[in-house]
């Protein structure tokens, strides 16, 4: 038989164990609070907050770099003995600074067209790095497409940003379709066709209300040049956007040599 022995407690004994069941410190609680963690300048019982009246710090503002012409063209053009671009193909110029065009040219827009990775074996292992292919245009006849390589993606795509403002040409647009006939510049003057790679495009002149019979990446393209309504043809590897924009704007340049 198991005697069982009842042992009894004096009320002394159970406040002295903090309560009826409870730690030490208060009615069942942790010391600090009732039931909740020492407080701090938040509030009692809380989490604390900012400590102290330390202010809130600034936001950056995006830096603003400033063009400082190095040529004998940018010279010019920021001292305004130069104001227009058909000045500097008149007088046989080269631009080697993508300033002049964005001071000759305010309006430009650019558009990424295309990004993609570039990996190569190297004796020290497997490098990657990326490409952007930027086109830029006016939509009022005037187009540049650039491309740009480099470890970081931002870097690419300046590179290519300053490419294709290096490589902004002239566009001649007009109305060449018979079933219009009109004397406004919505499509390109006459038939044109360039090749780039694989690729060879065939431009169009359509009507005015045609639209642009192209894929959605050229059509793209030809609204940044002032385009408006077309048919086009293309022939290759249209998937490859290098060899693609290379033909299209080998195509809207011929309208201002020939033409």
């Amino acid at each position: 038989m198991s005697i069982e022995k009842t042992v009894k407690k004096t009320p002394q004994q159970q406040q002295s164990r903090g309560g009826f069941g409870g730690r030490p410190g208060g009615p069942g609680g942790r010391p600090g609070g009732p039931g909740g963690r020492p407080g701090g300048p938040g509030g009692p019982g809380g989490r604390g907050g900012r400590q102290g009246n330390r202010p809130a710090r600034k936001r950056r503002e995006p830096v603003v770099e400033v063009w400082e012409p190095k040529t004998l063209l940018g010279k010019k053009v920021a001292s305004d003995e130069i104001t227009t671009m058909e000045e500097i193909y008149e007088k046989g110029y080269r631009i080697q600074e993508a300033g002049i065009i964005k001071k000759l040219l305010p309006d430009l827009k650019t558009e990424v067209i295309d990004v993609g990775l570039i990996q190569k074996m190297t004796p020290n292992g497997q490098s990657t790095r990326f490409k952007a292919l930027v086109a830029a245009g006016n939509q009022n006849g005037w187009l540049g497409i650039g491309l740009g390589k480099s470890k970081q993606m931002r870097i690419a795509i300046e590179k290519a940003n300053n490419a294709a403002f290096l490589n902004v040409s002239p566009i001649k647009l007009g109305c060449g379709s018979w079933e219009c006939r009109c004397d406004e510049k919505h499509s390109v003057p006459f038939t044109v066709k360039g090749k780039g790679g694989s690729v060879t495009i065939q431009i169009l002149p359509g009507p005015r209300g045609l639209g642009l019979v192209a894929g959605g990446k050229i059509r793209n393209l030809l609204k940044l040049a002032g385009v408006k309504d077309a048919w086009t043809h293309t022939n290759g590897s249209t998937a490859t956007m290098n060899s693609t924009s290379k033909a299209l704007l080998e195509c809207l340049r011929q309208t201002f040599s020939q033409g």
